[in-house]
Parts: C-alpha cells; sequence; structure tokens
C-alpha cells in the first residue's frame, strides 16, 4: 500500500490524513517569514512602546498558532521562531545601532547590548509564537479526530498542557505590566494634600516632529523655570532628577528633558538620519519656547551636564534671547579632546601595570574617534584607575531610585527596559557628530551668565580643555564654581551645594514671572569670579 508520506519525529502522529510535509513547510517558513518581515519595518527596534508590546505579542500567537496547525506538528515551535527571526534581521539592516547590529559577546557589555536588544525581543514576541505553536498543533489534531492518548501518554500531554496554561498565565500578566505608563506624584503637602498652583505631570512634547516626554515639577508654578539637558549622549535622567534634586521644586519649576532617543522618549529615535547635532540644539530651542511661553516668563535657565552641557552651550549661542543664563556641571568643551587624552592614560595605566592584555585590545582599537560605543564601554571601567576619589553618598547608595536612578516610577516597565538601549543607540547615533566641536574655537562669546559647576575630582581629561574655553569665554557674567568632593556630576554628588548655587544665579539674574530681565553684568553673590 502506497500514498503521501507524513512527518516523522515526535509528532508522526499528529494527524490521520495524507498530507505533503515540504508543502506544509513551505507553507510555515513563507508566514513566519512574512510576518517577521513586516515586524521589521514597523517595529525595528523590537517592540518598544505599550502599543508594540501588546501587538508583538498577538502577533507571535497568531503565527505560532498558524503555524501549528499547519504543520500539525511541535517541530514548528523551532521552525516558525527561526523564520521569523531571520526575516526579522535581513529587514532591519539598515538600522543603525549596537541593539540591532551584529552582537558582540566577547565582553559584559556586549552580552548586556544582546540581552536587552534581541533578548527582550525574544522573549515579548517568539515565546508567544512557541505558545501559539502548541496552541496550532492541538486544534490540528482535535480536528483530525486523532485517536485519544492512552496511559503515560495521557498524563505527558496534560503535562504539555499545564506548561503552556502557565506559560500563557504568564504572557498575558507581561502583556499587562508593559502597558502601566510611568507617573510622578503630585506636590503635597505636610498633610499630603496637593499643593494649590503646583505643577507635577510627564508631559508629551512634540519637537521637531517627534514626541518627547517632559517631567515638569514646581511647587508654584509662577516661579522661574530651570530646564535641564541630561548627559550621554543617550542618558535619562528622570529618576536621578526625583532621586537628589527633588528640593530644587521648592524653589523652581524643574523641567528634565528626555530628549529624543532616550529613556522615555526612545521610540523617537528613528528614523536616525535625522537627528543630528543640529536638531538637538533645535528641539533645545523649541523646548526652552514652550516652557517660557507655557509658564509666562520671559526667559528660562539652562542647566547642562556632560553631553547636555554641550547642547547647552550650543543652544544658548544660537538664541540667548531665550535664556537668563547657563549653568554647566561636567562641562564638556571638546569630546575628541577628552577621549584621545583619556586613551593616552589608559595605555600609560596599561604600561605601569605591566597590563599588556589592555594595551593590545586598546592599540587593536586605536585612538579616537572611536568607531563603535564598545571601545567607550570598555575605557569607562578604567576611569576610577586615572582619577581616584573617595565616592559620595551618590555612588554608594544609588538613591531610592536604585542604580542609574531606573527604579523611579516615572519609567514604566517598558521604558526600564527602553532606558538602557537608548543609552546605547542613542549614544552611538550622536556620538560621531561630537567630534567637530570645540568650543575653544567655535564659541568665543556666549551673551548670557555662564557658570560652570566643576567637579574637583572630574577627569582632568575634561575639565582641562573645559578650563581652557572658559577661561577664553567672553560673557556678562562668568564663574567657575569648584565642587572639591565631586566628579562629574557634581550637581547630584553635592546637590546641597548646587541648590544654593541655582538659587543664588535666579536670584541676580531672575525677573518676575513676565517681568524684564535685569542686566547680568556681575556674578551671584557668594560664588564670586576668581
Amino acid at each position: 500500500m502506497t500514498g503521501t508520506p507524513v512527518l516523522t519525529g515526535p509528532d508522526r502522529r499528529a494527524a490521520d490524513v495524507p498530507v505533503r510535509p515540504g508543502a506544509r513547510v513551505a507553507t510555515v517558513v513563507a508566514l513566519a517569514a512574512l510576518a517577521g518581515w513586516l515586524t521589521a519595518l514597523t517595529m525595528p527596534r523590537g517592540p518598544i512602546t505599550p502599543v508594540g508590546a501588546v501587538a508583538a505579542m498577538a502577533v507571535g500567537v497568531a503565527v505560532g498558532v498558524a503555524a501549528g496547525y499547519v504543520l500539525r506538528s511541535r517541530w514548528a515551535m523551532l521552525l516558525a521562531p527561526v523564520a521569523f527571526a531571520v526575516a526579522v534581521e535581513l529587514g532591519r539592516v539598515g538600522v543603525v545601532g549596537p541593539t540591532v547590529d551584529r552582537p558582540q559577546v566577547s565582553t559584559f557589555f556586549g552580552v548586556l547590548v544582546l540581552v536587552l536588544g534581541r533578548g527582550f525581543h525574544a522573549l515579548v514576541q517568539l515565546l508567544p509564537m512557541v505558545l501559539g505553536v502548541a496552541v496550532g498543533v492541538g486544534l490540528a489534531r482535535g480536528r483530525s479526530g486523532a485517536s485519544a492518548l492512552r496511559g503515560w501518554r495521557r498524563a505527558a500531554q496534560w503535562g504539555r498542557r499545564g506548561i503552556a496554561a502557565v506559560v500563557a498565565v504568564g504572557l498575558v500578566a507581561l502583556a499587562v505590566v508593559l502597558t502601566r505608563p510611568g507617573t510622578t506624584a503630585p506636590i503635597v503637602d505636610a498633610a499630603g494634600r496637593q499643593v494649590s498652583g503646583s505643577v507635577a505631570e510627564l508631559a508629551t512634547v512634540r519637537l521637531g516632529g517627534h514626541d518627547q516626554t517632559v517631567m515638569i515639577r514646581g511647587r508654584d508654578a509662577t516661579a522661574p523655570v530651570v530646564l535641564y539637558l541630561a548627559g550621554g549622549p543617550g542618558q535619562s535622567d528622570l529618576g536621578y532628577a526625583r532621586a537628589y534634586m527633588t528640593e530644587l521644586e521648592d524653589d523652581v519649576v524643574v523641567a528634565v528633558w528626555d530628549q529624543r532617543g532616550t529613556g522615555t522618549s526612545y521610540a523617537a529615535l528613528d528614523p536616525t538620519a535625522t537627528w543630528t547635532l543640529d536638531r538637538a540644539v533645535a528641539d533645545t530651542v523649541e523646548l526652552a519656547t514652550y516652557l517660557r511661553d507655557r509658564f509666562g516668563q520671559q526667559r528660562v535657565y539652562l542647566v547642562g551636564n556632560s553631553w547636555g552641557s554641550t547642547l547647552g552651550v550650543l543652544a544658548v549661542q544660537r538664541h540667548p534671547e531665550l535664556f537668563a543664563a547657563y549653568v554647566g556641571t561636567g562641562q564638556m568643551a571638546s569630546q575628541l579632546e577628552a577621549d584621545r587624552i583619556i586613551y593616552r592614560q589608559v595605555l600609560d595605566l596599561a604600561a605601569r601595570t605591566g597590563d599588556t592584555a589592555l594595551a593590545e585590545r586598546l592599540r587593536a582599537a586605536g585612538p579616537p574617534p572611536y568607531r563603535d560605543v564598545y571601545v567607550n564601554a570598555m575605557l569607562i571601567d578604567y576611569y576610577d584607575a586615572i582619577g581616584p576619589y573617595p565616592r559620595t553618598e551618590y555612588f554608594l547608595t544609588q538613591g531610592p531610585a536604585g542604580i542609574d536612578g531606573t527604579g523611579a516610577e516615572e519609567y514604566g516597565p517598558l521604558d526600564k527596559v527602553n532606558k538602557l538601549k537608548a543609552m546605547i543607540d542613542m549614544g552611538s547615533v550622536m556620538y560621531p557628530q561630537l567630534q567637530g566641536v570645540d568650543f575653544r574655537t567655535q564659541v568665543p562669546r556666549l551673551e548670557v551668565p555662564v557658570y560652570v559647576v566643576a567637579g574637583g575630582h572630574e577627569l582632568t581629561a575634561r575639565s582641562g580643555a573645559a578650563r581652557e574655553w572658559f577661561d577664553r569665554l567672553e560673557a556678562p557674567a562668568k564663574q567657575w564654581i569648584t565642587f572639591e568632593g565631586s566628579g562629574h556630576v557634581p550637581h547630584f554628588e553635592e546637590f546641597g551645594r548646587f541648590r544654593e548655587v541655582i538659587r543664588e544665579v535666579v536670584g541676580r539674574h531672575g525677573p518676575p514671572a513676565g517681568g524684564p530681565a535685569p542686566p547680568a553684568t556681575a556674578p551671584p553673590g557668594g560664588v564670586g569670579r576668581p
């Protein structure tokens, strides 16, 4: 007796009717590949929004059910995800960023990138696909009238169903969790009542055609406005600001911006071709204008840390009329110069300590500018060795928001994943664009008062060029203020002192809401120019 052959393997009893394995396999591969290709087009970085996460799970289940039903075999649990994943990778070849680029697993940082990018995507979409296959196979068997299993086989079947049920419940719970947004608590009085006239919100502001998140908090919405620019490029400081700068809300309205491609604004990263340094400066200007108009201020104050200090200086240079004063912390003047010095210092460290492996890695990477973020990540591990100093409470505890501020309630569960991915991907987009920036030659004058708060333990690679620029700078008023116990983030490490600086700067240069700006001809009291 002859007939069409059926699949062999663990599911050779899947159907009673003749089948054509080649046609079924081709159908499953085509279906999964098509879904993967469409996924690459619509969400090339994987599920990065709540809607995207739920949609990815639904697509995963649907593809899995169809694949299991067509193939009538649990081999679809392997075939469908593999075809889907290959199609996704091919469909996003042109997308920029380490989390979607070729994996590098030779270092812990490379493994972290792999887990955050492809690992999370697999959890959200491929695991539901595997579950869907199990459901699809079960439906196919039921329709084919397959004979009931007996004995241990029946027990095994019930065991598999139990596992599938547990996984299904877990995935539903994950979907619910991933849709939960971040929140920011209201500002309350001693009795726990919301303060009248206060503002506390996570605002969505459209800048440069992209929705971006701004945390705005202040006990008095008519107080002067301070716009804070985080470092990186790619860092989100919503959590840090809530952990270390909460008391500043009593003095001013604080706006902490998740720039395009960072933290809660990670979904705005693409298309990366339009995310340029010039566009970042323009976004800063747009946001300053929004804040000025919304809160009835003539000018706002600008505070920038590290990369944020680069962004801040360029924004002030372009539109000084928007800003009452500029305060820089971890001030940068030339990214390329700083990187070159750090490169030489770590090479010297390798020579002094006899670390030939480190020296070989550095020489293999070559001097800056670096071709990828993996070299920067490697060098960060040696900052303590080339610039050691006693750590403040900021480093020892990382505050109530947890390490890197990620534990703050301002980040929803999906935001927490995005925050880490954004630091990697946005940095890789913006870092190459900073190589030609050198304030020592390009920013000889600013038309607003300038205050630089420098950590006494800042890396000399950064502070040297920054001080050289500052000493040459012409400004209506300027002051270099040193916090002896700090490093690159003095505004967090010694917040009490930083708050006093902001109070004095605002007191000197701050008009009443909507009032005229006073002339800025002298530094604020208590922090006189050296």
